[in-house]
């Protein structure tokens, strides 16, 4: 994908629908107001960012790991020539190590995750980002649409990597008033680790359980996560028939509630074992692999329906 062919195809509404920042994190409507002489420096700087943005994307492009082959069997087979072509389209070094497949995989990363730090260059690119488009390259073979689908995604999920941090701590803040209502026991104990703020979490927060879940477990919490989202967008939860559904009622902030319940499903081990917020993280950490993504969304579904009118 040609970075300059994004900011070329953007439709009105489709502009309209970023916020109007510039590179530098200024609003856009105030540049105007600024003199002659000060926009080369803004453009120096934002010309700065990106270069960062470049160097940093293509370290975790090359570092992907390949989990996704077994999911698209026809990009895991693709040809040496043809990965190669498409690393030196987007200028992609140090990748002689790789296999093809993954050499592929990494260059479709770099063209739009670049692609995308321009579109949206208030924030740019940070870690993390890469684990959430890693799935869509597997599902989408075209790189237009894999590009707008990440766009669309990253309209909530870019609130995760705001510098001031607000998106991420209402999350964690939820988190904690969850676990707070459920366990009020598990609560206090977090409470005298100083770690009721639910930090611990964080990083399942920013990359929505990407590396404590499968491949295959990822796109199954995120494809309700999705479904329960556009269900509560649809009003579904206000109408009769949602009145009278079965079970919990969609929320926005499934993944949130899934978060704590994996956080509640350790309770007895936290409580009775951890004397601080470290060793907590490092029992998050080490939960990869060892999920069970059904039990996770009975538990959290269960957690929706009870506290529901409660939290949100």
């Amino acid at each position: 994908m040609d970075v300059t062919s994004v900011q070329q195809s953007l439709t009105k509404d489709e502009q309209e629908s970023i916020p109007r920042y510039s590179s530098t994190g200024g609003n856009m409507e105030n540049d105007s107001e600024l003199s002659k002489a000060a926009r080369p420096v803004k453009a120096a700087r934002a010309l700065e960012d990106f270069e960062t943005w470049q160097r940093i994307i293509r370290l975790d492009a090359v570092r992907a790991n390949d989990e996704w082959t077994s999911y698209s069997p026809s990009q895991a087979v693709v040809s040496r020539e043809k990965a190669i072509e498409s690393a030196k389209a987007v200028c992609l070094k140090d990748y002689e190590h790789l296999q093809p497949h993954r050499i592929h995989h990494a260059s479709r990363l770099v063209a739009i995750l670049e692609a995308y730090a321009i579109y949206d260059s208030e924030i740019g690119y940070c870690q993390g980002m890469s684990d959430l488009l890693a799935p869509l390259l597997a599902v989408l073979e075209d790189d237009n649409e894999a590009f707008w689908c990440f766009a669309g995604f990253m309209r909530k999920a870019r609130h995760n990597f705001r510098l001031d941090e607000v998106g991420i701590r209402r999350q964690l803040n939820m988190v904690s008033r969850i676990i707070k209502h459920k366990d009020f026991h598990l609560y206090r104990h977090l409470e005298m680790l100083q770690a009721e703020d639910c930090f611990f979490v964080y990083r399942m927060v920013v990359v929505m359980f990407r590396r404590e879940l499968t491949f295959e477990q990822t796109l199954s919490l995120w494809e309700v996560m999705w479904a329960d989202q556009a269900a509560n967008r649809a009003g579904i939860a206000k109408s009769s028939l949602g009145k009278l559904r079965l079970g919990a009622p969609p929320t926005d902030d499934l993944l949130l509630y899934a978060i704590a319940a994996s956080v509640l499903q350790k309770r007895k081990l936290i409580i009775e074992s951890y004397s601080s917020m470290d060793e907590i993280i490092r029992e998050c950490n080490s939960m990869a692999g060892q999920l069970d993504i059904w039990k996770l969304l009975d538990d959290a579904h269960d957690l929706v329906t009870t506290l529901h009118g409660r939290i949100e």
